[in-house]
Parts: C-alpha cells; structure tokens; sequence
C-alpha cells in the first residue's frame, strides 16, 4: 500500500496551489492515508462475475415523443418585448 508523507502532501498542495499549516498538513496526511487503506479495503472484495454499471438505477428514461405543433409568430413575440426592432429583442450593450 502506497503511504502519503508529508513530500506527496507538499506536491500535491503545490499543484493545487493550496497552503497548509503543519498541524494541518499532518491531518491531510493522516485523511489521505486513510482513504488510500479504505480503497485498498474495497480491493479485497472478490468481483468476479459482477457487471460493471453504466447507471445507478435500473429504470429507463422515458422521453416523449417529438411533435411539430403551433409556434410563436415573430411579431408576437417580439411586440411583449420591452425593446425590440422589426426582427430582434434589443438588450443593453454589456461587452464594449
């Protein structure tokens, strides 16, 4: 089982850009190391035979069918606009 030092903390904090306290590197370290032992745990386990899952539920996403139907006509849409001109919605310039 591969341990995390307190090198591995510093590398990974410096790739993250993060800055630890000591106290609180030694409880990163202690977290990771204990979740490395908690994979290793899981590899234990034999799954011989078990799918592997795509989904974590069995149920089926049932999507409507598509219809053409009825639209908005251009001009109704755009006489509730508060500014529009013939053919488009007018918004406040944002980006100069």
């Amino acid at each position: 089982m591969t341990k995390i030092d307190k090198e591995l903390v510093d590398k990974i904090a410096h790739l993250a850009r993060l800055e630890f306290e000591n106290e609180a590197k030694d409880e990163i370290m202690n977290d990771m190391n204990n979740m490395l032992s908690f994979v290793e745990k899981l590899n234990e386990i034999d799954t011989t035979g078990v799918e592997p899952l795509t989904h974590m539920s069995a149920e089926l996403n049932h999507l409507r069918e598509d219809k053409v139907t009825s639209h908005l006509e251009k001009q109704s849409a755009l006489k509730n606009a508060p500014s529009a001109d013939q053919n488009f919605f007018r918004v406040p310039r944002i980006i100069e």
